[in-house]
């Protein structure tokens, strides 16, 4: 379908895709088995500007928004989602400055995460606080000047490969949730160190590892907003990434499909093409309805927060839960097209079965994400209902 992209975002589009196509497809296979980091890949998306697409021109982006990096995200998601969620983790880290931060801030980090001279990531996720976001254990207290920051951050995409980390701590435990507070962190500061990079199912070019902080100072220019925005500023960020795991789900999910399509018209079985059994067809029609039904709702979504609406979290989860679901579901069906060839390493279905599943877990599980949705249909309910009254 035409989704009538201006000449810049067809621009940003060949840039993305050319980069998918000729620097990630030929060593995806590679960087699945070592588990490398793709240093090579990421230089390569700094070179063309890549990482500044949604980032304000005045900190050296090009001012595009969630729709711009929903387009570089399912690019590189079609040839592999560990190089795409490596490239997306950085605009993550960025975004609680870009919400919150003061001009110095921005003016600071922004322009260097633009560049791709240093990539970003967001630390928030702990042992005992996936789902439940404001259950953090990791605190940070005020000594003068500084904040001592004591607690560990799991499973952080990009840890210990970034060099500027927006972290969330507790700084009044006895408020809750409005008791958690943003900070900026450096890689190289004193107490802040890494755990080992985990041994992941998928996505396994990205680096996951444990943030570790021992009497970590950070200066208290560092905060980001003011106390207690931390929780904010994180439900804010993760409203206007969502369509970008969307755009990841839709990536996997059409390169799936164009391998599955590929396949079937070379495979024979009963000396005929096996695209030419109805079973076959059926199963690649769906395939290919599901996909495009997906881009229809993130390519939306993505617009429809860049035209700034004053609420979006409703719809911001439907762009994550949907397409996660038919992306896992699209791999799958792949897989089935190719039958035992399928499960081999051989051929990329496999890997992309083993990565697509991630994305009905990062960035708030898809169950937590039916909750955000079932929660403001409710808040709709009761406000018609109070104006029918």
């Amino acid at each position: 379908m035409d989704y009538f992209l201006s000449d810049d975002q067809k621009s940003i589009r060949t840039l993305a895709r050319r980069i998918a196509e000729e620097k990630v497809v030929p060593v995806r296979a590679e960087l699945d088995e070592t588990g490398k980091f793709p240093w090579g890949i990421m230089k390569n998306c700094a070179e063309t500007g890549l990482f500044g697409v949604s980032i304000p021109e005045a900190y050296g982006g090009m001012g595009g928004g969630s729709f711009e990096n929903c387009i570089v995200v399912e690019e590189l998601s079609k040839a592999c989602l560990g190089v795409s969620v490596s490239y997306a983790a950085s605009l993550l880290g960025a975004y609680p400055i870009l919400l919150g931060g003061s001009e110095e801030q921005k003016k600071k980090y922004l322009s260097q995460i633009a560049s791709g001279s240093k990539l970003g990531a967001f630390g928030l996720t702990e042992a005992n606080a996936g789902s439940d976001a404001q259950g953090i254990r990791t605190e940070a207290k005020k000594d003068g000047d500084y904040y001592i920051l004591n607690g560990t951050k799991q499973w952080i995409t990009n840890g210990g490969e970034a060099d500027i980390y927006t972290v969330i701590a507790m700084t009044d435990r006895s408020k809750g949730g409005r008791g958690a507070t943003a900070f900026i962190l450096e890689k190289g500061m004193e107490g802040f160190t890494f755990g080992k990079k985990e041994n992941k199912l998928g996505i396994r070019a990205s680096a996951t590892r444990e943030l570790v902080f021992q009497d970590c100072k950070v200066p208290k220019e560092n905060v980001i907003g003011r106390e207690g925005l931390g929780f904010i500023l994180t439900m804010r960020t993760f409203d206007r990434t969502r369509p970008g795991i969307g755009a990841q789900a839709v990536g996997v999910a059409h390169g799936a499909l164009d391998a599955a399509v590929q396949y079937a018209r070379e495979r024979e079985q009963f000396e005929r093409k096996i695209i030419s059994f109805q079973a076959i067809q059926h199963m690649l029609a769906d395939m290919a309805i599901q996909v495009e039904a997906a881009r229809a709702l993130v390519y939306s979504v993505a617009r429809y927060i860049d035209s700034n609406p004053k609420d979006f979290s409703k719809v911001s989860a439907m762009s994550k839960v949907f397409p996660s679901d038919v992306a896992m579901k699209v791999v799958v069906d792949a897989l089935q097209v190719f039958g035992g060839y399928g499960y081999m390493k051989e051929y990329p279905i496999e890997k992309m079965m083993r990565d697509a599943k991630i994305l009905q877990i990062y960035e708030g599980t898809n169950q937590i994400q039916r909750n955000i949705i079932g929660l403001e249909l409710i808040k709709a309910s009761a406000s018609k209902k109070k104006i029918i009254a």
